[in-house]
């Protein structure tokens, strides 16, 4: 009987303390609440994005993270965004053609996506989406990526309460739809920002280029000259300008001949047949992280991306006119000069990118 006693007082002793647990979980359990605290973009000494609309909130950022690295997002729940995005790689994908949940290979390199809040003209490499909220829901659709349907999403979002909870403090509603979805990745992807290189630092005045890395910057900014070879550059600004490298454009940069060109690029978006084998200009930020190279990832190495430029240029009647006019002579670039702008282009790599705790997986 003695015992009965002491068991019972050992049992109420711990319902006590359960329920003082409980009490207090409840008591400093934080409510959810619609958050609009913007988020503080360090854009250093690139201009300031300019956002129509959808600026990038804390909670914005913070969902659109978690729906990026979302393997819910794939029809079997083994792929998100940056299974083709990795952040070790520039948020690429290291091999020519991504596979997707079916066992399918995509038909073009997966881009990368970095400083995408300055990107202009639509997106893919084709152009054929006009913003970055409309290019995040297409490879979840797509049947060569992620394959699902935006209503299976929502269905498997819905039934998580910490999703359910985020999509409140972001948009104040817990209710989840695509453009929501949408909307959130799009803040993320342009939370992103590469500007810590060693030639962002050169700029500001803090790190100084070698020999090789000099000349191989003044070779990048130097246009083509066919009548004067000792004043001829390698013209790479030409279509790599401005602080991102990149004018955003879209050109034929002569992969192929015109009977050649399987994958009409541009054209497909626009149904111009002046744009046929045009594709988006990319940033050559990070270059040295985002092998391999071109919209069919054909180059494996910056040195054969040279090459091609120098030597390689095929025609067609969409080929970029400066491109054409170097056809004749090439760019007369000796092995000295192609070393020298590797070497420059590598200073381009902002290894602060791929080691970034603001881009990581949050699941992990």
């Amino acid at each position: 009987m003695h015992s009965k006693k002491i068991l019972i007082v050992i049992g109420f002793a711990g319902m006590l303390v359960i329920m003082s647990r409980c009490k207090k979980d409840t008591i400093t359990a934080e409510p959810v609440t619609y958050d609009t605290t913007r988020y503080s973009l360090q854009t250093g000494s690139f201009p300031a994005p300019v956002f129509a609309d959808n600026v990038p909130t804390n909670a914005g950022v913070s969902l659109g993270r978690m729906l990026f690295y979302e393997k819910l997002l794939s029809k079997n729940n083994t792929q998100s965004c940056a299974s083709c995005h990795l952040q070790s790689h520039g948020f690429t994908d290291t091999a020519r053609f991504s596979m997707g949940v079916e066992g399918k290979r995509g038909g073009r390199q997966a881009m990368s996506v970095f400083n995408t809040a300055w990107h202009t003209k639509g997106f893919f490499w084709d152009g054929r989406s006009v913003l970055l909220r409309h290019q995040s829901l297409k490879p979840i659709q797509d049947p060569l990526e992620m394959n699902e349907t935006l209503d299976n999403v929502i269905t498997k979002l819905s039934a998580k309460k910490e999703y359910r909870d985020q999509f409140l403090r972001a948009f104040g509603s817990s209710e989840i739809d695509a453009e929501k979805i949408s909307l959130a990745m799009e803040q993320f992807m342009n939370s992103i920002i590469s500007n810590q290189s060693k030639y962002d630092k050169f700029l500001a005045g803090t790190e100084t280029l070698s020999d090789s890395e000099e000349r191989g910057r003044k070779l990048f900014f130097t246009e083509y000259n066919e009548f004067f070879p000792a004043q001829s550059g390698a013209d790479c600004a030409h279509c790599h300008s401005g602080f991102n490298f990149s004018n955003n454009d879209y050109r034929n940069n002569g992969l192929d001949l015109a009977s050649d060109i399987v994958d009409i690029g541009r054209e497909r978006a626009t149904q111009n047949s002046g744009d046929k084998g045009k594709f988006k200009v990319t940033s050559l930020r990070n270059i040295a992280l985002t092998a391999p190279y071109m919209h069919d990832g054909r180059f494996g190495t910056l040195e054969e991306v040279i090459e091609h430029y120098n030597n390689g240029i095929k025609m067609s009647p969409s080929l970029d006119p400066a491109l054409q006019a170097t056809m004749g002579t090439g760019l007369r670039l000796t092995a000295q000069n192609k070393a020298d702008l590797v070497a420059f282009l590598q200073t381009l790599t902002d290894n602060t990118l791929a080691t970034d705790s603001r881009y990581a997986n949050p699941h992990q």
